[in-house]
């Protein structure tokens, strides 16, 4: 298997991975934007076909092509799953269920 990732092909171009990371941010912000209110995970976060999870899905590989189109660039997995989980962190589209198992949000 070939290597065709950019950061593991070139990776002391910091300033083009930084410059496409922070792209991919926006891009995954302005995506969000799209939709209405999206609930995340819900009583079972690994319902594949919860809407997050499909959204997800969908972005990842829009976001994939995006930087191959725009940018001649290909982003790790990685990279793309730590931008998309950035976005949704500064995202305002997002809510959180009661029972989202992060136990530090709730009154024991």
């Amino acid at each position: 298997m070939a290597i065709r990732y950019d950061l593991w092909l070139d990776p002391d171009n910091l300033a083009r991975h930084h410059a496409v990371e922070a792209d991919l941010e926006r891009y995954f912000m302005e995506r969000f934007a799209d939709y209405p209110h999206i609930r995340l995970f819900g009583a079972d976060p690994y319902d594949y076909d919860a809407p997050f999870n499909r959204l997800y899905d969908v972005l990842m590989a829009r976001a994939n092509d995006y930087c191959d189109r725009y940018w001649n660039y290909v982003p790790t997995p990685e990279q793309l799953n730590r931008t998309f989980f950035r976005a949704v962190g500064r995202s305002t589209k997002f809510i959180r269920d009661d029972n989202d198992g992060d136990s530090s949000r709730h009154e024991t």
